[in-house]
């Protein structure tokens, strides 16, 4: 059955034709049509006596988000925007100006333009505010609407008006939309070791992924000391990518298991589907992860770790151990439903424990990572309890004091470290890289 639906492993996912079939009712019951007149009961009441007039799509809109969230935190009905927004998250690219927006009293401002994008291009910065579009004033309009008439095809005009602090006068933009291409994959070079910053998983992160560690040794002439794989913030994406990710580290077996509602309905993906051998050619690896790495981040992370390929190091992951699947509901619908849990090659549940770090590093270059409050997923209303017995351990947090981890905030930004987590594992991975390489020489 789970083979039939395209799975994805985060708040995101591929979109598959799906059909409604008549087997889909076959499970309906006589009780249920009873809970069905009761529905129908109210849903005619409220329209006949609600205080003001009320649409019938309203209240079906209505009574289809409340059914899902009375599910678990993950499964949803996504429509219009929201649907579009899905798809852009999924596939990784779409038709616009390469805008990162949001509303402040009204207002349209921009919170970033997309490198290369024909708005960075322009020379439109953080903090302008949009004002008019196609001279039309949409201050204290809808920000979804803003955001659909600055998406559109490729090679189509749009007239922009920015408000920029400290400007004298309004700036007058025309730009031209373009395909917006996001980049799931950054990397970089820092003291011999090679970073990969991975962001999402969408479309073309596996490919990404190796085609950085490619870029990666180009750049040195030889190959690093080793690799740090950066997954915190990474909230996850699609499944099959994931896999395809942790193929790049892994020359064969298990990545990832998901199990359905039935014993027997389990799927098992391995490595060697996607990329043969390890590319990164047995070199030391750690994996970095926060409260916010969650989903196809933590099927990249425990199957690295439980392999033995990579020390897991930061902080707990967010717990989130559930899978999504993307069923089309009409046009421009879908809805996004919980079909299975992920387990990892080991057979653990990340679910509400998530991933424990090899090596538990706190991020002391920042001031406040003590007291500032953290959400994983065993803290989501009516999320999926874990169906084994979780050890209550992994679900606390060390408070001892680990005597290399006393460095304030200001005392390490006097040394210029800004990110303490990566540059304890760059100083990590110089460690083994030079171990490895001195073994290999005797």
């Amino acid at each position: 059955m789970l083979r039939s639906f395209l799975q994805v492993s985060a708040a995101v996912g591929a979109l598959a034709i799906i059909p409604i079939t008549s087997g889909a009712m076959a499970g309906v019951d006589t009780s249920s049509y009873r809970e069905l007149d009761t529905f129908m009961e109210v849903y005619n009441t409220v329209k006949a006596n609600y205080v003001d007039k009320v649409d019938d799509k309203t209240l079906v809109k209505g009574a289809i988000e409340g059914m899902l969230a009375a599910l678990d935190p993950h499964s949803s009905y996504a429509d219009g925007l929201d649907f579009d927004n899905l798809k852009i998250q999924t596939e990784g690219n779409y038709g616009g100006l390469g805008l990162t927006v949001t509303q402040q009293d009204g207002a349209v401002k921009v919170i970033a333009p997309t490198e290369d994008g024909p708005a960075a291009k322009a020379g439109i910065k953080s903090g302008d505010f949009i004002t008019h579009l196609d001279g039309k004033f949409i201050v204290g309009g809808s920000l979804d609407e803003a955001i659909t008439q600055m998406r559109g095809a490729p090679g189509t005009k749009i007239a922009l008006t920015i408000v920029r602090p400290g400007a004298d006068k309004p700036l007058q933009f025309t730009l031209t939309r373009e395909i917006i291409t996001q980049k799931p994959v950054k990397w970089e070079i820092k003291d011999g070791v090679g970073i990969l910053n991975i962001n999402t998983f969408t479309a073309h992160t596996g490919g990404d992924t190796a085609l950085a560690i490619q870029a990666i040794e180009k750049k040195l002439g030889h190959k690093p000391l080793g690799y740090i794989v950066d997954l915190r913030e990474n909230g996850g994406g699609l499944l099959t990518e994931a896999i395809a990710v942790a193929d790049v580290f892994l020359t064969h077996g298990e990545i990832v298991s998901q199990r359905g509602r039935e014993k027997t309905d389990i799927e098992r993906y391995y490595a060697e589907s996607v990329f043969p051998g390890d590319l990164a050619k047995g070199l030391p690896v750690i994996v970095l992860t926060d409260s916010g790495t969650a989903s196809a981040s933590e099927i990249v992370a425990g199957a690295l770790q439980d392999h033995h390929r990579a020390i897991v190091m930061g902080v707990r992951s967010f717990g989130k151990g559930s899978v999504q699947t993307i069923m089309p509901m009409g046009q421009r619908a879908a809805l996004r439903l919980t079909t299975a849990r992920y387990f990892t090659p080991s057979g653990h549940s990340v679910q509400e424990g998530g991933i424990k770090p090899d090596i538990v590093v706190p991020q002391l270059s920042d001031p406040d990572y003590k007291s500032r409050p953290v959400l994983r997923e065993a803290d989501l209303r009516r999320h999926l309890i874990n169906q084994e017995k979780v050890d209550d351990s992994v679900l606390e947090e060390d408070t001892g004091t680990d005597p290399r981890f006393t460095a304030t905030a200001d005392e390490l930004k006097k040394k210029g470290v800004e990110d303490f987590q990566l540059s304890y594992a760059v100083q990590t991975i110089a460690r083994l890289g030079k171990t490895a390489t001195a073994s290999a020489g005797k």
